[in-house]
């Protein structure tokens, strides 16, 4: 089969979910397929990036991503039906690409990845796969809840129209898919299916090594440009942490807070006591940090979709402890694959009881891995995909 792959964004180097997500898709699809893939490029992406998906595709075509936060698209958008979103991603040059090679070459399906370039798309005979990470107008919605008061009128403008376009391309395209059932049963469309996110199961396997350190370590990991990341981290060093350091502190075994990944804010590192390590330079090798964790602590609070770093530790047998928002795509359950709470209080008592119940930590890992080999390996997550794609193309 050929496939003309449109993202918004180049899968690498492997910083986010999405890019995750796509690298790790375009590399078992190619396999059995001929790909080629036009993207949006970041600033900080270079040709080696390019190169490194062109490994698994036949061509790649960038197009430079605008800058998003431009007094341009702000007008635009204030003037507009589309969403700031949208505005930011609609490409003249990405249009001008996806026609040139429509009219050049012979392909059997258009995967598009996110919604939010859907409108570079000219109108074609070609059945079009969308791919959703989340559902986009939710994820706005969330955190209009916690964003300050005189920002809410404006973002609940904003997140009207994003509803009304993301709606619309659920509706325009042959086959839609969502990453979880949650999301899936969200979408107006009784055909939706869901290709949920993955992990490498022969890179993230359970820890080999115990390390001998004077502490354990109780692992935050997240791309601090992302404002729930810093929300998050606020949460723990604020009301969730000083409980854990209270409770098991004092205890004979240290414990340590280790906060992964790039640009931490200064704002969050004044937060730290001399149990917290902030850790900025971490290998990209995110299966390298897993094996130092003792407990994962993630508590979601704005999102959708799957978390790859609750799957990626679920398959390294590094125990979990989230919220109700971290497990509902995934299908993991309290006290059976991972724990989950509510309060900071509670959340605390969790982690308490993940570095203490030996019992219990061997339980949870022994059954968030067997959960990760059945649904979650990318060779079977590629073959959901390309089921979706055959149904489009047969039923032409």
């Amino acid at each position: 089969m050929k496939i003309l792959v449109v993202s918004s964004f180049l899968p690498f180097p492997l910083h986010s979910g999405g890019h995750v997500r796509l690298y790790n898709l375009l590399r078992e699809l190619s396999t059995r397929h001929k790909i080629t893939l036009v993207c949006e490029k970041r600033a900080h992406q270079s040709e080696k990036d390019i190169k490194e998906v062109s490994k698994f595709c036949e061509e790649v075509f960038t197009v430079e991503r605008k800058k998003q936060w431009s007094v341009e698209n702000i007008l635009k958008t204030s003037v507009s039906s589309l969403p700031f979103l949208l505005v930011g991603h609609t490409s003249a040059e990405m249009k001008k690409k996806i026609i040139e090679l429509l009219n050049s070459k012979l392909f059997n399906v258009i995967h598009v990845e996110t919604f939010y370039v859907y409108q570079n798309l000219p109108r074609t005979y070609l059945p079009t796969v969308l791919v959703e990470h989340n559902i986009e107008y939710l994820v706005y919605k969330r955190y209009m809840e916690v964003a300050p008061m005189y920002l809410r009128p404006l973002l609940a403008v904003d997140i009207k129209k994003i509803k009304i376009w993301e709606e619309r391309f659920w509706k325009k395209a042959s086959a839609l898919v969502a990453v979880s059932e949650k999301e899936r049963e969200q979408m107006k469309r009784a055909d939706a299916v869901v290709v949920p996110n993955g992990v490498d199961t022969d890179v993230f396997v359970p820890k080999k090594k115990t390390y001998d350190r004077k502490a354990k370590h109780v692992l935050f990991i997240g791309d601090f440009k992302w404002i729930q990341n810093i929300q998050a981290v606020q949460w723990i060093l604020k009301e969730i942490w000083p409980q854990i350091e209270l409770n098991v502190g004092s205890s004979e075994q240290k414990v340590k807070l280790w906060i992964v990944g790039k640009h931490i804010p200064e704002s969050l590192k004044a937060l730290g006591t001399h149990n917290v390590l902030f850790e900025e330079n971490a290998p990209d090798e995110t299966w390298k940090i897993y094996q130092k964790a003792d407990v994962l602590l993630a508590p979601i609070m704005v999102g959708g979709g799957t978390s790859y770093k609750i799957l990626e530790s679920m398959a390294c047998g590094v125990p979990v402890v989230t919220t109700r928002l971290g497990v509902e795509g995934i299908g993991a359950k309290h006290e059976k694959e991972a724990l989950v709470g509510k309060s900071a209080e509670e959340i605390a008592g969790l982690v308490e009881k993940a570095l203490t119940n030996a019992t219990l930590t061997q339980s949870l890992t022994k059954n968030a891995r067997k959960l990760i080999e059945e649904k979650y390996s990318w060779k079977k997550i590629a073959k959901d995909l390309e089921a979706v794609y055959h149904n489009v193309t047969t039923s032409l």
